[in-house]
């Protein structure tokens, strides 16, 4: 597949149609999910106990920042070979995940 035939399926509107909602899910939870590690930090800071039912909370979240980390260090390189500003693609996939990478990766900008 070459690089028209990618941006013209990115471009798609009926892609169009998910990728905005996916990314918007994934700023809302990727926010979310460092207010729960930022909430946590704060209880135990404070020796309070937290229910235990609540630890697969804690690892899907983390799971969610480290691959979101792992994206956001991809896109900066990306963005970097591309001659774009690296902190602000890193930052940008970071929050947005997997659809921002695609829009880096085919050369579109994301939204600034």
């Amino acid at each position: 597949m070459n690089q028209e035939e990618k941006t013209q399926i990115l471009n798609n509107p009926s892609v169009e149609l998910i990728k905005t909602p996916v990314k918007i899910l994934s700023t809302t939870l990727i926010s979310l999910a460092i207010l729960w590690e930022l909430g946590n930090l704060y209880v135990r800071l404070n020796n309070w106990e937290i229910p235990s039912n609540l630890n697969w909370i804690f690892w899907l979240d983390r799971i969610a920042l480290i691959s979101h980390g792992i994206e956001g260090m991809i896109a900066a390189y990306y963005a970097r070979l591309q001659n774009k500003n690296p902190l602000k693609y890193g930052f940008y996939i970071f929050f947005t995940g997997t659809p921002g990478l695609l829009e880096l990766n085919i050369g579109q900008e994301g939204r600034d």
